[in-house]
C-alpha cells in the first residue's frame, strides 16, 4: 500500500509557495507516495483523514490558522503522522499560534542583511540517515535567525554574523527594526563575508545558528530547514537531496 502525504500551500507569495509545493509533490511521487495538494487551510479541518496520512508538508508563509484548523495537524503529529517543511512555509507561519511553534521547533524573527546572503551550510550531524554522506554546503539564500526549541536534535548549522566590523548605522539612518521586519542592511545585492556586519545582533560575537533539525512531537517525527527562500534556492541539488531524506524519515 502505497504511503500518503498531504501538501498545503498558501500565505504570502513572496516564498513561491505553489512552485515549492509541486517540487514537493514530485520528490514524493518519485518515492511512490500518494499525493494530496491543497491550496486551502480547510484541508486541515478533516481529522480522521489527517489521522490516515504519513507525512504533512506545509507551504504557508505568515497569515492565520483557527483552531479548527490547526487542532486535527497537532493531533495527527501527536499520534505519529510525520511533518516536514522548510523556510517560511513551516517555520514562519501562524505567528499568533504557540502550539504550531512548539510542534515545529522553532519560529524566525529575523533575516539579517537582506534576501540575497551568501553563506555555509555545516552539517553538524552526519551520522543521521537524513545527513549521512552528505557534504557541507554554500547558498545563496535569507540567512534566518531563528528562535529555536533547546529540545531539537540539530542536523545542520551556519556561522553568524556574517560580515565584519563592529555595530554600525546603514548609511546615516539608525536601524529601525519596525519598519525593515526583522532585515538589517536590506538590499537585493548579494551580502557577503568580505562585507561590513550590520545589526544589534552582531555585538553577541560569533554563534552557530540551527539551519536544520529534527525532532519529536508526541510520537510524529518533526524536520525543519530553513534553507529555501525561493523555488530556485529550493532546487538547489544540495538541498533537493537533504529533502528527499527528510521526508522518507519523517514519514512514518
Amino acid at each position: 500500500m502505497k504511503k500518503k502525504a498531504l501538501i498545503v500551500w498558501g500565505g504570502w507569495d513572496g516564498h513561491d509557495p505553489e512552485q515549492v509545493a509541486n517540487a514537493y509533490k514530485d520528490i514524493l511521487e518519485s518515492e511512490d507516495f500518494d499525493v494530496e495538494v491543497a491550496d486551502t487551510l480547510s484541508a486541515f479541518e478533516d481529522e480522521e483523514k489527517l489521522m490516515g496520512l504519513n507525512i504533512i508538508v506545509p507551504c504557508w508563509s505568515h497569515g492565520e490558522i483557527t483552531p479548527q484548523q490547526h487542532g486535527p495537524v497537532i493531533k495527527a503529529v501527536a499520534s505519529g503522522v510525520g511533518i516536514a517543511g522548510c523556510h517560511g512555509g513551516m517555520c514562519d507561519s501562524f505567528h499568533d499560534c504557540m502550539d504550531w511553534q512548539l510542534m515545529t521547533g522553532g519560529q524566525w524573527v529575523a533575516h539579517p542583511n537582506g534576501q540575497h546572503v551568501r553563506f555555509q551550510v555545516h552539517y553538524a550531524d552526519k551520522t543521521h540517515p537524513i545527513t549521512q554522506g552528505l557534504e557541507d554546503f554554500e547558498t545563496v539564500s535569507e540567512h534566518y535567525y531563528l528562535l529555536v526549541d533547546p529540545a531539537v536534535h540539530v542536523l545542520a548549522t551556519t556561522r553568524m554574523p556574517i560580515g565584519k566590523g563592529a555595530y554600525t548605522k546603514i548609511g546615516d539612518t539608525s536601524i529601525d527594526l519596525g519598519s525593515t521586519y526583522g532585515v538589517w542592511n536590506f538590499d537585493e545585492n548579494e551580502f557577503n563575508d568580505s562585507m561590513e556586519a550590520v545589526g544589534p545582533h552582531i555585538t553577541n560575537g560569533v554563534f552557530d545558528m540551527p539551519v536544520m533539525w529534527t525532532k519529536y512531537f508526541g510520537q510524529g517525527r518533526v524536520f525543519y530547514n530553513s534553507c529555501g527562500h525561493s523555488i530556485s534556492h529550493f532546487m538547489e541539488k544540495p538541498n533537493l537531496e537533504v529533502t528527499r531524506r527528510a521526508l522518507l524519515w519523517a514519514a512514518k
